[in-house]
Order: C-alpha cells, then structure tokens, then sequence
C-alpha cells in the first residue's frame, strides 16, 4: 500500500467510482482495453492474472526507468520517422514513448513484467502485440513522429503548427518539452476512444497542434478524412490511402456533392495525375515525370477565392514555387509559377510538335526577355494584334490553365478549373490541330480561336497570307507559330517573332541552300527560305 494514503481512502475512492459508472468508465481502466487481467474483455487478456495493473505498475522491485514501472525497457532499434514536410528532429523513442512501446513495438511480451519470475500467461496463446490497430512495431516511418522538442523555435519554422503556449491542458508534453504517445493518449482513460486525452470530434485534438487556414474549404472535414495517426499506407505523408491522388479521389470521385469530380478529369486521355507514391514525389529531380495533387495544391489553405490572371487563384492554396527567374518560392504569387516548378528546368515533358527550336523549358519562353512569347509572365512584344477578341488587348496577361484545363463539354462533373485532365493533348482544354493537311474549320483550332477572331485571322488582317496557308494549302497554325515562345538562348528577334519556329516534320530546309529561315523585315513585311508541300521558298517575300 502507498504511504500516505489508507485502506479505507482507497475503498472509498473505488466506491466513488463504481457509484458513478460514467466517471468510472472515464477514470478507470478496468472497463477499457488496457485491462489485460483475465476479467478483461478484450481479446488480449490473461487467464489466470486477476490483478489490473500489473501489466505496467508494481509497489515494489519496479524497473528504475519510472516509479512503480514494472516492463523492460525496449532498445533503440527503432526506424524513425522521416519526411521533408517536418522541420523537427526525431530521434530514438524516449520517456512515456518508450514504455508504451514496450507492449506496443511487439518485441517484448505482454507477461514479461519485473515482478513475475516467469511471465504471466495470456489467453489463445498470445506471447507479444498480436496484428491488429494495437501493434506499432519498430518501424514508425508510418506513425506520428514522438520525442522530439516541440518548442516556439519549430513553431516559428513551420506556420503550420501553434505555439506550444497555445495548447489545452489535457495535451501536455514532458518535463523536456518533447511530444511523446502520452501528449495524446492517456493509457488510463478511454472516455474518448483510443485512448485520446480529449475528444477528436471536429478534429479538436488535431487541430490543438495544426493549424489550417482560416477559410479553408477542407477546414470542416475532419483530419480523419484524409490522414490516420498510426500505420498509415502512404508512410510519413500518414494519408489514408497509399498515394496522394487516391486519398484526394477518396472525395473527389463523384460520391460527394460537395466535392468535384476529379477522378472523371484524371481518367482522361491526357491528364496530370499519374498517381505515384508519395514517396517518390518529394525530389522532383529524382522523377521529374511524377506528379501529385499536392505538386499543385496545397489542400489545408485551398479556398474558392478567384483572382484575376495571373495571380494564384485559391484552388491552389499557399502553394510553393519557382520564380520566372527559377528560384525556389516558399509561397507562389502567380500561377505560373507553380508550373514552373515541373515545367523549367526539371521539365521531363517532350514537345508534341518537333521545333527548329526545341526546347522543354517553358520558363525560358515565356520569359519577358523572350523573343515571342504568350503573355503568361509579362505583356507580349507585339503592339498591335488586330484579331484578338473583344475585351482582349495587348495588355492582358493570361494563365497556362487558360489554355491547359479540362474541357467543360466533356462528360462528368467539370465544376472544377483546373489542368487535371482533358481529351485533347496536351491538356487542352479544346481542340488544337497540329497535323499537317488539316482542314480549316472553327473545331479544328478552337483553342486559337477562344482568342483570335476567325474571321480577323481568314481576312489577312494580321498577316497577308494566313488564308491562302490555312485554308487553300491546308497547312496548320502549328507549323509555324509555337503557341509557348521563343527563349533569347533559342532564338533572334530577327528570325523567331511573331512565334515563328517551325515544325520540322511539315517545313523542310530549303533544298537547294539547306537553310531553313524566316526574316522579319517590319511591320507585315518578311521573308522564308524553305521548302513546304513541295514547293520551295527561297527568300520568299510577303506582302
């Protein structure tokens, strides 16, 4: 018996909790899982132990780690946990963390206690952690992290998290301000389920540590939803399926209403989610040709926010970057630098057309230093477009997901703007002909036309002879126009403006000199030396 404290103080706290059946179930073991004695009623028990509190605690001949501690302490060969997303520093389990261990890592048995000689029998047979949601095991690459400092120093590195200051009372860390199992679950009571220290309705004992963003439009679906604590399939990201896109998908399958069909976009022809682990998502330079949901969004700041082009609009979230200048961007501003973070320098992606110019780097093309270029990151060089359409100017800047996002005329839910997937590629979001020999027709360059004027372009009021090319010769915008740009390191302004660089599947050098050139000579004036639909050009002038 404890000094200090009477028989008859215990019997009348025993008494207290078996008159209060509801305060006894939240203060005592007896009635929870913890409760290995043969009167337990769980599936691990003992079949002769009719003490409760053996399995941990003991008056006497304890284990010197803490008072009364009566298992052994597990070694330190334990996998840690690990992942780019976490500032903090795990190291081997210490303290509370590594007693629970010593059931839960299932490397030393349950009986296996201090003041037993031989361990205490346990029922079916059961020697350690039998497979279950009660097993952690030794490696914890998929668990929580525990033991590491949880100070204001990390919570200043990572927004993510509160202030320590800032937790509840029930969520306590140890007297070396570390995390450990105990800050969440309290091996004594099980009021709340799985042993937490305070309920986890509306994700409240989550969200003590995590913060989301104010309005976020995930901020009232449960973390649940998406992560798990322990054993997660997708390892250290702790998501509930073992990819990024498939725990997305989870929601955004067409089940729930409040949520956009993703999984119709991603099952296009051509789409961006190529469902990879998230182990391999988080060095772009390892496999540039992976992608994930979360390369694009950042899925706890996601809001319905809409700004104008080019800015980031809230679908995406405080999402990272690559600046136009390619450095690295802890929060894009604008959208295209998200895309810049797989699309510049890193890009594994092939051009659909083969160029004079190839290039994979669209960062370089649309760069304001370009010869030509789309205006993604800055205004375009050409002060006078007349076929652009009404409420269009020289001025306006565009987004890549103007041209690249899903078509809304396909079948399932489109509501969602965005380049996740779409029947025309490369992720267009409509038709743009690229083969030689096409046939003019408002379908056939539908994406040219959302803002070229079609009449405009079939009328030679921007180049004098687009009709007798398009139409009479049946020769596509693509052959000679890259709809990207033309990098500075490509190309000159004397040769490459207007985006001209021509596929050379279609436009041949000029046999007779080998060169292959066009020549700005001013305004609706040029020159081409090459050779297309067998016929050659050699210094060819217009008008």
């Amino acid at each position: 018996m404890m000094r200090g404290i009477s028989g008859k103080a215990l019997v009348g706290v025993a008494a207290l909790l078996w008159a209060q059946p509801a305060l006894g179930q939240a203060l005592s073991v007896v009635n929870s899982p913890h409760n290995l004695s043969a009167s337990g009623t769980g599936s691990v028990r003992s079949t002769t132990e009719d003490q409760v509190c053996i399995f941990c605690h003991a008056p006497h001949n304890a284990s010197p780690i803490r008072p009364l501690w009566n298992r052994a302490t597990p070694v330190d060969a334990y996998t840690i946990y690990s992942s780019p997303a976490l500032d903090a520093e795990p190291g081997q389990p210490t303290g509370s963390s590594k007693m629970c261990l010593s059931c839960h890592d299932g490397t030393i048995a349950i009986g296996a206690v201090f003041s037993r000689q031989t361990p205490i029998p346990m029922a079916g047979g059961v020697n350690t952690m039998p497979q279950g949601p009660g097993l952690i095991g030794t490696d914890l690459r998929d668990d929580h992290p525990i033991s590491f400092r949880f100070d204001s120093s990390l919570a200043a590195a990572d927004p993510k998290l509160r202030q320590p200051a800032t937790l509840p009372h029930e969520i306590r860390l140890d007297a070396n301000g570390e995390l450990q199992c105990t800050t969440c679950h309290d091996a004594h009571n099980n009021v709340h389920g799985d042993f937490l220290v305070m309920s986890n309705n509306g994700s409240a004992l989550c969200v003590s540590c995590h913060q989301m963003g104010a309005t976020s439009v995930h901020e009232h679906r449960e973390c649940a939803s998406c992560h798990v604590s322990h054993g997660s399939p997708s390892g250290p990201y702790l998501l509930t399926h073992s990819t990024v896109g498939e725990t997305c998908l989870s929601c955004h399958d067409g089940t729930d209403p409040h949520a956009s069909n993703i999984r119709a976009q991603v099952s296009m022809p051509s789409n961006h989610e190529t469902f990879s682990r998230v182990e391999n998502t988080s060095d772009r330079r390892r496999n540039p040709q992976q992608s994930s949901c979360t390369d694009c969004h950042e899925p706890h700041t996601i809001t319905h926010t809409e700004v104008q082009a080019p800015l980031v609009s809230g679908s995406l979230g405080a999402i990272d970057g690559v600046s136009s200048s390619g450095a690295p961007l802890q929060r894009a501003q604008n959208e295209y630098e998200v895309c810049f973070k797989c699309h510049a320098e890193n890009s594994a992606v092939r051009p659909v057309v083969p160029r004079f110019a190839n290039s994979t780097n669209t960062r370089l093309e649309f760069d304001p230093s370009a010869v030509s270029f789309h205006p993604v990151v800055a205004p375009g060089r050409n002060p006078d477009i007349p076929s652009l359409m009404p409420g269009l100017n020289t001025q306006n800047l565009i987004r890549c997901s103007d041209c690249h996002s899903q078509n809304t005329g396909a079948a399932g839910d489109m509501n969602a703007r965005g380049v996740h997937g779409s029947p025309h590629r490369p992720l267009l979001n409509q038709r743009y002909a690229t083969a030689d020999y096409t046939n003019e027709n408002p379908q056939a360059y539908a994406l040219c036309y959302s803002c070229h004027n079609r009449n405009s372009i079939l009328n030679d009021e921007s180049f004098p002879m687009h009709r007798l090319h398009v139409v009479e010769n049946r020769t596509s915008c693509a052959a000679c126009h890259d709809a990207h740009g033309v990098s500075s390191l490509q190309g000159s302004r004397m040769n490459n403006t207007h985006l001209i660089n021509f596929d050379t599947s279609a436009v041949l050098p000029n046999p007779d000199n080998g060169v292959l050139e066009f020549r700005d000579n001013g305004i609706l004036a040029g020159t081409c030396t090459l050779r297309c639909h067998g016929v050659t050009h050699n210094q060819t002038a217009y008008p």
